[in-house]
């Protein structure tokens, strides 16, 4: 779970799950924590990140038979109970409180009031503070009054019967740690030897375990492609509706991708084209789109701004009329910050206004992506910056080994932004309208550029270009977007955005070491066999990094 959660965890308490306002908020005193174990038999897990370090005063007496079951969310968007409850930031009264309907997931279940079977337990006559690890060490020895009977003993906890596992166990671990084929199969007839597999399992089949994915891709020339997007689909037990999945387009220095990213980042990304030494061209992502058969699909579609171009036929480089939704003029700048409404494109018509090909899609199945235009505000901001300031001089302090030309120009990825971002002494340093600047850019990227939009965020984007006005910045066409097309962005840009098909050339890229040279459809089916789960509804002590979910 990289991103943060909707609402600040500790707004939250701990026992009854409820929003707990400053004045009734109650630390976890020793008292309480002996209290809580006695009531409950477990301890209050207060080093987890995912979980509240606080309760509030009416929890601080127990009133429940059962408290809030706190567990590791899977995502942010189906499993995270801190993103699902309606956003706090803006506000909280006691009518409001009562209001909010908290959900039950896997990651976080209600708690149960005393019932009919639920007494309140007897508190003990004599008890002390325990600290932490006393009660870690009871808690491994349950009472005979909690046992029904003191004979029995869980078979996944019996020492004399380890648990057997099945082939679909065997297929998902090796996914998860991400073994080729050879090592996969080590690894199984490792556990074979030690008796650790079920009878039926066999092992031999990772030398072939694409074979049942290769009929859904064929390769022509350099160009491997999906011929049946639906039944790829349907083999990775996904289901694919076209409106809920977009089509990413993009290069590398090795290869020309094309993956299909969902909508809502929840399920995994499944990649249906590849081109070794195929560079971003008109002839190049026409050939890709005629190969998926786009015309009867018709996903969204996003990439970089040149993708972009390219796709809607228009002509690569400085030019004059750059934007695809109006005939911004890129060379008047005079009229730059001031202007913002320009006559609109009605056709693209090949040879006028900087339109050089007939346009492949839609200008409406276009998607702005927001990590470009993050990192064009980010380069904007840079190279207005005074390169004699104690913030520019700073830069180049923090990211030692960028070279001075890119710190020069402004060029700098997510992560270094996002470290930046998080950088307290850059803070510091940065003065005057470049620290305006600065804050502005911020508050754009928390609350319109990512994964929530805050309601004012048309006040955020005027502030924003008012203070690049002020700084210096010339008018580039990401910032143009925010001038004048506001309305074009996606509701919730981060469900959308580009950065999870970036992310993916950093995946494709272990694939693509892996089959050094022999760059086909077996790399493409591998690939996907990867992406597959045989029995997601197994769960295990401790997740992988990387979530493969299925949509079933």
């Amino acid at each position: 779970m990289p991103r943060k959660c909707v609402n600040s965890v500790n707004n939250f308490c701990y026992v009854c799950g409820e929003v707990t306002f400053a004045s009734q908020k109650r630390e976890f005193t020793p008292l309480i924590k002996t209290a809580y174990y006695h009531y409950f038999y477990c301890k209050i897990h207060e080093d987890k990140s995912w979980a509240p370090n606080i309760c509030c005063n009416s929890c601080a007496s127990m009133p429940f038979a059962v408290p809030m079951i706190w567990r590791e969310p899977s995502n942010h968007v189906s499993d995270c109970y801190f993103c699902m409850v309606p956003p706090l930031k803006h506000g909280m009264s006691r009518k409001k409180k009562r209001t909010i309907t908290y959900p039950t997931l896997t990651s976080a279940t209600r708690p149960i009031p005393h019932g009919e079977g639920l007494p309140v337990p007897i508190p003990p006559e004599q008890y002390v503070l325990q600290s932490d690890e006393d009660m870690e060490s009871e808690c491994r020895q349950q009472p005979e009054s909690l046992q029904q009977d003191p004979d029995y003993t869980p078979e996944s906890i019996s020492p004399s019967r380890p648990h057997k596992i099945s082939q679909e166990e065997l297929n998902d671990l090796i996914r998860d740690l991400e073994l080729p084929k050879s090592k996969a199969e080590l690894l199984g007839s490792r556990l074979q030897q030690w008796n650790l597999l079920e009878k039926k399992v066999k092992v031999s089949i990772y030398r072939h375990r694409e074979s049942n994915l290769m009929p859904f891709f064929e390769m022509e020339n350099n160009l491997v492609a999906c011929n049946d997007v639906n039944g790829l689909m349907s083999s990775l037990r996904l289901v694919h509706n076209p409106e809920d999945w977009r089509l990413f387009i993009d290069s590398s220095k090795l290869s020309l991708k094309a993956v299909l990213l969902h909508n809502g980042n929840v399920l995994q990304s499944v990649p249906i084209g590849h081109a070794v030494h195929m560079k971003e061209s008109y002839e190049n992502v026409k050939l890709l789109l005629n190969k998926l058969n786009y015309e009867l699909h018709q996903w969204q579609i996003c990439g970089d701004l040149k993708v972009i171009a390219i796709i809607l036929g228009m002509q690569l480089g400085y030019t004059k009329y750059c934007c695809f939704l109006c005939e911004w003029d890129s060379r008047d700048r005079k009229s730059h910050y001031i202007r913002k409404i320009w006559p609109e494109r009605k056709i693209m018509e090949p040879g006028k206004k900087n339109i050089q090909y007939t346009p492949l899609v839609s200008r409406d199945k276009i998607l702005l992506p927001p990590l470009h235009i993050k990192l064009g505000l980010m380069k904007n901001l840079v190279k207005a910056m005074n390169q004699e300031g104690e913030a520019f001089k700073y830069l180049k302090t923090k990211f030692p080994k960028l070279s001075d030309a890119k710190i020069k120009e402004g060029i700098f990825v997510g992560p270094q932004i996002r470290e930046l971002m998080k950088d307290g002494t850059f803070n510091r340093v940065i003065e005057g309208k470049e620290k305006a600047a600065w804050e502005a850019f911020k508050t754009i990227v928390h609350n319109f550029l990512g994964n929530k939009r805050a309601e004012n965020y048309n006040l955020f984007v005027n502030e924003l270009l008012r203070t690049y006005q002020e700084l210096g910045c010339n008018m580039s066409l990401k910032i143009h977007f925010l001038h004048s097309h506001l309305h074009f962005f996606p509701s919730i840009c981060g469900a959308v955005s580009d950065e999870q098909g970036e992310r993916f050339h950093q995946d494709i890229s272990a694939m693509e070491r892996r089959y050094q040279g022999n760059w086909n459809a077996s790399m493409l089916a591998d690939y996907c066999w990867n992406v597959m789960r045989d029995a997601p509804e197994v769960d295990y002590k401790r997740k992988s990094k990387k979530q493969k979910r299925s949509s079933e």
